[in-house]
């Protein structure tokens, strides 16, 4: 009996050692996996990081839109801080002086060069613009049968605006061949005899003038001025809905003025009648300020910010908001400032778990999923965060009383600063009334649950 229980003991040892063996090796597994994954997902930021700003580089250097000269202008103003606290720091008197003159000078020359290459890029933009416009009055009518299928039908109209089109992309060509500009010139010239009016005289008259220009053997050089001229009252023909019944729907100065009137709004700025879509509404302005192009300008002469991190945060917000398929309509009321305003000022441009401050790498996302989002039902997380706060299913138990005391403070701050909009306040009632709504149920769902 004794040496049973002595090789049962020795059994049960190498059992033993064999079973933390097992365990050992697991947690080292584990670890080695975590350390990996760990290491993978350090090497996928830092290659994130190192593409964004290759990107922002590119568009610094070859600016197009206006999100690109938001980029140089930011960059102009951070060089001209750094170069004035050198020279605060360095120089004295007069050096200081002549100093400040030669940096007022450089910065006069890269303005002057800025507003140089954004001139070339409205032109290119302005007529990849009116190729889009052109292109989308030649579209045929699309519509989805019940099984899915989609039907294409052509009409007079889009056949007419696909003409012009061509014609149009024809005229606008450089460098063709003589005989292929005479031929297109003609073909224009019979398309705008078909009406009769000042309009279509002048253009006649205008190709009639090239045409015995380009008899004559004279210069391609000397001849741009006449064919952009032609392009010019072309695209004015084109754009009328007379000539072209297809573009009357996507004009957006209707052909009857009348509709305009309540839709009009005053700039106090540029002095101009715009529509009231050229005004941005920040939830801060009682009235209506200045258009977009005002507040654009003002920001490159003085502020010169680039507000592209909000504009992606906002942008990556509606997408997740439209992902849920619950109406939501409050994501889409916010313009870029409110979210600036919430980041800056609420939030503290930080992640509400970890502080991190990079802004292209945090997202807003819904602070309790089951609610519609708002400026009172939000969270400033980072993308793996959020990620992992939308499968939680009890925040209560997910969180410390002390943080979720500290995001609702944030949230009472959102609410109070957002009362002000009207268009806000049927929100504001429903988001209580669904919160008391929420609480009642909880409240009666525990003696119901008893009583059964």
């Amino acid at each position: 009996m004794f040496k049973r229980n002595v090789k049962v003991i020795v059994l049960q040892t190498y059992f033993r050692r064999w079973l933390a063996i097992n365990v050992v090796q697991n947690l080292r597994e584990e670890k080695r996996l975590r350390l990996a994954w760990e290491a993978q997902e350090e090497l996928r930021r830092k290659k994130e990081k190192e593409d964004r700003l290759r990107r922002e580089h590119e568009r610094r250097l070859n600016a197009k839109t206006q999100e690109d000269f938001e980029l140089l202008y930011h960059a102009l103003e951070l060089w001209r801080q750094e170069e004035t606290e050198r020279i605060n720091g360095t120089l004295t008197g007069a050096e200081r002086k002549a100093a400040f003159c030669g940096l007022l000078e450089q910065e006069a020359q890269l303005i002057a060069s800025i507003g140089r290459h954004k001139l070339n890029a409205d032109e290119e933009n302005q007529q990849k613009a009116i190729l889009r416009f052109l292109n989308k009055c030649a579209q045929p009518k699309r519509w989805k049968a019940y099984d899915g299928k989609i039907t294409e039908m052509d009409t007079q109209y889009t056949l007419r605006a696909r003409e012009l089109f061509e014609i149009y992309q024809s005229i606008s060509m450089n460098d063709i061949p003589k005989d292929e500009r005479i031929d297109v010139l003609l073909t224009l010239r019979r398309t705008v005899k078909e009406h009769e009016c000042k309009l279509t005289r002048e253009i006649v008259e205008l190709i009639d003038r090239e045409v015995d220009l380009m008899s004559r053997e004279v210069k391609e050089c000397n001849l741009e001025g006449l064919r952009k001229r032609i392009c010019t009252l072309f695209l004015q023909y084109i754009k009328t809905p007379k000539f072209n019944p297809e573009v009357a729907r996507i004009l957006k100065v209707p052909p009857d003025p009348l509709k305009l009137y309540k839709n009009v709004n005053f700039c106090h700025s540029c002095e101009n009648y715009l529509p009231s879509t050229e005004f941005p509404v920040p939830a801060n302005s009682r009235t209506i300020g200045r258009c977009r192009l005002c507040c654009k300008l003002d920001n490159e002469a003085r502020r010169r910010e680039t507000f592209l991190k909000y504009k992606l945060i906002l942008e990556n917000l509606r997408k997740s908001e439209a992902d849920y398929q619950d109406d939501a309509k409050i994501v889409f009321l916010i313009q870029h400032q409110d979210l600036q305003y919430m980041i800056e000022n609420i939030w503290g441009c930080q992640s509400a778990l970890s502080a991190c401050s990079d802004l292209y790498d945090l997202v807003m996302v819904r602070w309790d999923k089951q609610r519609e989002w708002s400026p009172w039902n939000t969270i400033l997380l980072t993308k793996d965060e959020a990620d992992a706060h939308l499968k939680l299913c009890n925040l209560q138990k997910a969180y410390k009383a002390a943080f979720i005391h500290r995001i609702k403070n944030k949230h009472i701050r959102a609410k109070n600063y957002f009362a002000q909009i009207p268009a806000m306040t049927s929100f504001l009632h429903r988001s209580d009334n669904q919160a008391n709504a929420n609480e009642f149920l909880i409240a009666t769902s525990i003696p119901t649950a008893t009583k059964t």
